[in-house]
């Protein structure tokens, strides 16, 4: 089960603008607590439910596997890249989505002191090639053909295993060649693993430039997962189902956090699968992005507005009822005797019923990688479910700050961590120092520097620390923009609150050294459809009089609560949203902010014409 810390967790951080309070004296390491992922893993093995600790799907059915059977097949995997040549410090690429070998090879990968190379499995070839390459990978494991094909020549240079059908050795055959590796065998060789070793090279997508491989090592990864012990702990009862991309460093560690603490994995089919999968898994504990939520968020706001208006009042009133009481929850209060009455029906009559959608056993959300929008945080939590919001980078291992059950403050993303420290700069931007910060960006000495200076991480984000020390972002350093007459205008928090809108799948804010702001707007042409009753191509549709005036009415309103230079003063409507595919979106669905306004460049022209 997941259980809270009583009496509060010390957090280090510190609100001083020009000078940081210095860091205080270490604590006693706790017994328990890990210096590597390597003696996570085996505190991970040695807790939780034997018989099913792992589960997936498979042609249609879900499976499980032991505590055992997935800890022979670490070994095994460990053992094999042993015989063929792959020993401390080499590099071992991942390129599939979710699945159970993901973690075989990771754990399998870490206990035999190589380093783990992650690889988004929807990059397109050119940039798994570069980071094959700049890596220096000798072995890749790839899920399928499809991802054999992206190693392109690079595959008769490089050890290939294969999860599924096409070049490179078949997984099944890998694993039969470390079998003879002997439990003995691999922890001598787990327990050479230093604190200081690498033991991931990760490459940042990013919104712009050319992919950096951010150096983690054990120390790194290690100290995190046990500043999230500290908050919350994770046990035998829990389970949790991963579906963020294990290329992404947040749904990496979460994970490796469930594991050390006892719980159940499963992991989902497919990104498209996730809603079924919440259904089928039940799990208490999922990682998420912020767009996760706006989607889920879109989705109820249209089913709300399809009921008939008697249901309509229903659930609206149930909304209020549970907003209410999310007040008091948030502050770890209980409510009044009069309003725990009313919750309780609120639930029996409507909320329960959101809940059955995701399982009905969630207790906590977490969401990270980018900031989640007020609006969306309070509707989860009218809506009974919890969702604590925290902040990092994939260059901070990642976890900086995370809110505390009972004490959530919306609008922040909770203090930091034990053993991180935080400082805002003059500029406004964020810094950090701990022991979860990277070693450094691989063969860039440069970029390393530019970002460690005088012991403390520059995030490259915006923000300010409150009286009790949580932090609110933003925005990102770079993306601010300014217009011509001298205003900066934060894009963020602007594209969130039209993104919160059911009829808005995008949006991204136009302004840097323009006379004023504009927008590109995704329509959500399914809920326009129904909205409006017009029908057409998407290409039609969003040169429609009556679209274009609906949309202009969403822009007038969002207008109301924005300053004067804030202000959208025209916008075009897109026909189709931003992908990964055409390298508008990042692999964790941030949008790239300088792909988009190049592509648009002659649409983005047109609304500044006179």
């Amino acid at each position: 089960m997941i259980r809270y810390p009583s009496g509060g967790i010390p957090v280090t951080s510190s609100t001083v603008v020009e000078k940081a309070a210095p860091p205080s004296a270490a604590p006693r390491r706790d017994p328990m607590e890990p210096t590597t992922l390597c003696e996570a893993y085996f505190a991970g093995c040695s807790r939780g439910t034997p018989a099913e600790r792992i589960r997936y799907k498979k042609a249609g059915t879900w499976r499980s596997m032991s505590t055992k059977e997935f800890a022979d097949q670490v070994r095994a995997f460990a053992g094999a890249l042993r015989s063929a040549g792959i020993g401390p410090g080499d590099r071992v690429a991942l390129l599939s989505y979710n699945r159970p070998e993901w973690a075989v090879a990771d754990y399998g990968t870490l206990t035999a002191g190589a380093v783990n190379v992650p690889i988004y499995s929807t990059l397109p070839a050119d940039q798994c090639e570069y980071i094959l390459k700049d890596s220096g990978t000798k072995l890749v494991v790839v899920e399928d053909e499809e991802q054999f094909r992206k190693i392109g020549a690079l595959s008769d240079s490089l050890r290939v295993v294969n999860l599924g059908t096409g070049g490179g050795d078949p997984w099944e055959e890998f694993l039969r060649r470390g079998a003879g590796f002997s439990e003995t065998e691999h922890r001598e060789a787990a327990s050479r693993v230093q604190p200081e070793d690498l033991a991931t090279l990760i490459y940042t997508s990013g919104t712009t430039g050319t992919p950096k491989g951010v150096m983690l090592t054990h120390r790194n990864l290690a100290s995190n997962l046990w500043a999230i012990c500290q908050v919350l702990q994770f046990g035998p009862e829990d389970r949790g189902l991963s579906f963020l991309p294990l290329s992404h460093i947040l749904e990496r560690q979460v994970d490796y956090t469930l594991f050390f603490g006892g719980a159940e994995l499963a992991y989902a089919e497919h990104v498209d699968k996730v809603a079924d999968n919440l259904r089928e898994v039940s799990p208490t504990v999922m990682a998420a992005v912020p767009r996760f939520f706006e989607k889920v968020y879109g989705k109820i706001q249209e089913a709300i507005a399809a009921m008939t208006p008697r249901r309509r009042a229903l659930v609206n009133w149930a909304l209020v009822v549970g907003s209410m009481e999310a007040a008091y929850r948030m502050r770890g209060q209980l409510p009044p005797l009069g309003l725990r009455w009313k919750y309780w029906w609120a639930k029996r009559l409507v909320l329960r019923k959101f809940h059955q959608r995701v399982g009905g056993r969630i207790k906590l959300f977490v969401s990270g990688g980018a900031p989640l929008g007020r609006d969306i945080a309070q509707f989860f939590y009218a809506m009974g479910f919890n969702i604590l919001e925290g902040y990092g980078l994939t260059e901070t291992s990642p976890v900086l700050t995370i809110a505390r059950p009972g004490g959530v403050k919306l609008g922040t993303v909770g203090p930091a961590v034990p053993g991180v420290e935080l400082r805002i700069a003059e500029d406004g931007e964020i810094l950090a120092r701990g022991p979860n910060i990277m070693k450094g960006y691989y063969n860039l000495p440069e970029a390393t520097a530019e970002v460690l200076r005088n012991g403390w991480f520059h995030t490259g984000d915006i923000g300010e620390l409150d009286s009790e020390g949580c932090l609110r972002i933003t925005d990102r350093k770079k993306d601010l923009a300014k217009t011509s007459g001298g205003k900066y205008i934060a894009p963020q928090p602007i594209e969130s609150k039209l993104k919160s809108h059911s009829a808005i799948a995008n949006a991204i804010l136009v302004a840097d050294r323009r006379k004023f702001a504009s927008a590109l707007i995704v329509p959500n042409l399914d809920f326009v459809r129904s909205k409006l009753t017009v029908t057409g191509t998407p290409e039609e549709l969003v040169k429609d009089k009556r679209v274009l005036q609906y949309f202009q009415e969403i822009v007038d309103e969002l207008n109301s609560g924005l300053a004067q230079y804030e202000k959208i003063k025209r916008f075009h409507l897109l026909p189709a949203d931003f992908t990964i595919a055409t390298g508008e979106l990042t692999p964790t669905m941030k949008v790239k902010r300088r792909i988009v306004e190049q592509r648009y460049k002659e649409l983005i022209d047109e609304l500044y014409r006179e």
